[in-house]
């Protein structure tokens, strides 16, 4: 088992940019990581994610915005939000799967002016 602690969420102004970190109470080496998001009202969704190699995939939504990396010996990642934009405003979870799925317990960013 693995435990995940989200941070580094906040408010922010249209335009700016947040980092999320996810660090992990034991070794990710072999777990894929990745973020997804929940708006108020909707369903969860996925926004990117990385394998234990450190191959990245974002989704359309968010590409050229959002970057996902990680350090397994940090057991630790994060995601680099540029250019955000009021409709990311959500609460952000990090998310490990290997033979099963763990969850953070997620972290609030709003985007408002």
């Amino acid at each position: 088992q693995v435990q995940l602690v989200e941070s580094g969420g906040g408010l922010v102004q249209p335009g700016e940019s947040l980092r999320l970190s996810c660090e992990a109470s034991g070794s990710i080496v072999i777990f894929v990581m990745g973020w997804y998001r929940q708006a108020l009202g909707k369903q969860r969704e996925l926004v990117a994610t990385i394998t234990p190699g450190g191959y990245a995939t974002v989704g359309d939504s968010w590409k050229g915005r959002f970057t996902i990396s990680r350090d397994n010996a940090k057991k630790t990642i994060w995601l680099q939000m540029n250019n955000l934009k009021p409709d990311d405003t959500a609460v952000y979870f990090c998310h490990a799967r290997r033979s099963g799925d763990y969850w953070g317990q997620g972290t609030q960013v709003t985007v408002s002016s």
